[in-house]
């Protein structure tokens, strides 16, 4: 809580001292819109994932076994630690500077920015050094374009709060199934799966599988606030 205390106050001095803004630009209030919206982002993304895993499943034949030893201290425990670290996240690369490179140049230039900078620093956040070159293009451009998506949200509402439901969303879900530091499979362990024997296609299926939340979540975005602005 502190870093994320740290990374406000840098982002009020930043946005005072050139922009002679505040952190009202984040989009904190109308606080029941903005749960609203937070809520929305969350329960959206763990549908599309939890639509993905069934289709990764049903694809590569997954057994999976419920665990008999839940803990909902350890549940409430990654909600818990998924939200402050995704708020970290957004402050940083959807926060302050992406309204500052914005007002400094367009909203486009400011979301390509976000996506290039949020997808280098998974290089580091996953420690991809010394993986090869092909897992790092995968990260960066995986992980780049779920920032832009969330970045493009924030301009269509002017506000974290979306894209901050869809990052806690996606990362809280993934931890009821699988094997992450520090919380992993909380609810399903897996059991056994049968790999695709194919290179390229198995390629295909993982990119095709990290690319898809992205670009469901961008014309989701966009249809729905579209509509919301023909109707006002």
């Amino acid at each position: 809580m502190i870093g994320i205390l740290i990374i406000l106050g840098a982002s009020w001095l930043l946005l005072f001292l050139l922009e002679k803004k505040n952190l009202s630009v984040l989009g904190f209030t109308p606080v029941s819109e903005r749960s609203i919206q937070f809520l929305l982002g969350f329960g959206f993304i763990s549908i599309i994932q939890s639509i993905l895993i069934l289709t990764e499943t049903y694809v590569l034949s997954t057994v999976w076994e419920l665990k008999t030893n839940i803990s909902l201290s350890h549940i409430f425990g990654s909600l818990w630690y998924h939200l402050k670290s995704a708020l970290t996240e957004d402050l940083l690369f959807r926060g302050a500077a992406l309204c500052i490179l914005a007002s400094r140049f367009n909203n486009k230039a400011a979301i390509l920015s976000s996506a290039i900078l949020f997808g280098v620093y998974h290089w580091f956040s996953y420690g991809m050094f010394g993986a090869g070159l092909v897992p790092m293009v995968y990260v960066f451009v995986i992980t780049g374009v779920s920032g832009a998506v969330w970045a493009y949200s924030y301009f269509k509402t002017n506000s974290i709060f979306l894209a901050l439901g869809l990052h806690v969303g996606w990362n809280f879900i993934s931890t009821l199934f699988l094997d992450n530091q520090p919380y992993g499979e909380l609810l399903f362990q897996q059991i056994s799966l049968v790999p695709i024997s194919n290179d390229w296609l198995n390629f295909i299926f993982q990119f095709t599988k990290g690319l898809a939340p992205s670009i469901i979540t961008y014309f989701f975005v966009r249809y729905l606030y579209n509509e919301n602005r023909n109707k006002e």
